[in-house]
C-alpha cells in the first residue's frame, strides 16, 4: 500500500487554512499532517513534521513565503512547494517564488467566499500531487536574489554576517546619525536595543528609517532579517534572534524576566552569539551601566567581533567603557567612524 502524501497548509488566514484542510484531507492518498499561520510557525512545523509538501501562503507577517522557500533552500530533505497565492498585487510575488523553487502555483480567489475557495480543490489536490513527485533541484544562488528583490521593501542578496547594537542613555541621537551614514548597500541585517520607555519604539523605528537609507522597522515577533533592514527591539520586550536554514528572524519574548532592561543588549548579543556565532558583529554604543558586557564576552567567546564608541563621542561612556575594560573590543571608534569601521568588518 503506497503511503499517503503528508502536506503541511501554511497561511495566515484561518478561514483559508481551514477550508484548504478539509479540501486536502478529503482526497484519497493525502494526509494532512498539519497547519502553520505564519513562515516561522511553517518552519518548525517542518522540522517536527517532516511533510512532503508545503502549500505556502506568500503574504504573511513576520517571515513571508519567500523567506520561507530562501530557509527551505537550504535544508536537506525539504518539502516541495505549491504557492496558493492570489493573482493581481501578488503575481510578481508568485512568479519569484517559482524561480525560488516552489513546484507549482495556484490562484486563491481574493474573496475568501467559501465557495470560491472550495472552487480550487481539485486544482490544488492535483498539483500537490504533482509536486509530491517532484525530484530536487538545486536553487541557483541568482534565484534567491532575485526572489528578494521582489519584496516590496527591496533587499539585497543574503548575508552571512549579522550586526547587533545595544545602548541606551543618548542612544535615539547615536543611532540616528549611525544610521544616516549607513550606506544603502550595506551587506548585513542588523538588530538593534536600545533602553527606552515602553510606548516609544515605534516613534523612534519612523525617525530612524526617515533619515537612513536602509530600512528600519520596529520589531515583530518572525520577522525576517535581512540585508537592507533593520530591527528595532520593542520596549518593554527582549528582542533574541534566530538562524532557520539561511534565513534570520527575530523574536520577542519576556523571558528572562529579571534582567534590569527589557530590551536587554546582553540577551540580543547572547541570542546572536548562539545563532551567528563567528559571523556575529557587535556594537556597543553610549550608555549607563553594563548592559552588553556579558553578550560581548559571548560573541567573543564564539568567534565574533564586538565593536565599542569610543569615549571622546559618548554621551556616557558606561557601556562601552564596561566593554572595554574587560578587553572585548576588537576595535574601537568615535560616533562619526563607526559607520566605515562597520563596513570593513562585514565584507
Amino acid at each position: 500500500m503506497t503511503a499517503p502524501i503528508r502536506v503541511l497548509v501554511v497561511d495566515d488566514s484561518a478561514f483559508a487554512r481551514k477550508v484548504l484542510r478539509q479540501v486536502l484531507s478529503n482526497a484519497q492518498g493525502m494526509e494532512v499532517v498539519g497547519t502553520a499561520r505564519d513562515g516561522l510557525d511553517a518552519l518548525e512545523k517542518v522540522a517536527e513534521l517532516s511533510p512532503d509538501v508545503l502549500t505556502l501562503d506568500l503574504v504573511m507577517p513576520g517571515l513571508d513565503g519567500l523567506g520561507v522557500l530562501r530557509a527551505l533552500a537550504s535544508m536537506a530533505g525539504a518539502p516541495r512547494v505549491v504557492v496558493v497565492s492570489s493573482a493581481g498585487e501578488e503575481s510578481e510575488l508568485a512568479v519569484s517564488a517559482l524561480q525560488a523553487g516552489a513546484v507549482e502555483l495556484v490562484n486563491k480567489p481574493t474573496a475568501l467566499a467559501t465557495d470560491r475557495l472550495y472552487e480550487l480543490g481539485e486544482e490544488l489536490v492535483e498539483k500537490v500531487r504533482t509536486a509530491a513527485r517532484a525530484l530536487p533541484r538545486p536553487i541557483p544562488e541568482a534565484a534567491l536574489s532575485s526572489a528578494s528583490s521582489a519584496v516590496p521593501s527591496g533587499v539585497l542578496a543574503p548575508s552571512r554576517r549579522l550586526v547587533v547594537v545595544g545602548t541606551s542613555t543618548g542612544g535615539p541621537q547615536a543611532l540616528t546619525q549611525l544610521l544616516a551614514a549607513m550606506p544603502a548597500d550595506f551587506p548585513a541585517p542588523m538588530a538593534l536595543a536600545l533602553h527606552i520607555p515602553t510606548g516609544y519604539t515605534q516613534a523612534v523605528a519612523k525617525r530612524l528609517d526617515a533619515r537612513s537609507a536602509l530600512e528600519v522597522v520596529e520589531a515583530e515577533d518572525g520577522v525576517e532579517l535581512r540585508p537592507g533592514r533593520v530591527v528595532l527591539a520593542r520596549a518593554g520586550h527582549h528582542l533574541k534572534v534566530e538562524r532557520h536554514g539561511a534565513v534570520g528572524v527575530a523574536r520577542l519574548d519576556r523571558y528572562p524576566l529579571r534582567t534590569p532592561h527589557h530590551p536587554s543588549v546582553d540577551v540580543l548579543f547572547e541570542s546572536a552569539a548562539k545563532a551567528w556565532g563567528a559571523d556575529t558583529v557587535g556594537l556597543v554604543l553610549t550608555g549607563m551601566g553594563d548592559d552588553g558586557l556579558a553578550g560581548a564576552r559571548a560573541i567573543r567567546a564564539a568567534g565574533g567581533t564586538v565593536l565599542t564608541e569610543a569615549e571622546a563621542s559618548c554621551v556616557v561612556y558606561g557601556m562601552p567603557r564596561a566593554v572595554d575594560e574587560a578587553g572585548l573590543a576588537t576595535a574601537t571608534a568615535p560616533l562619526e567612524g563607526l559607520a566605515a569601521l562597520l563596513n570593513r568588518h562585514t565584507r
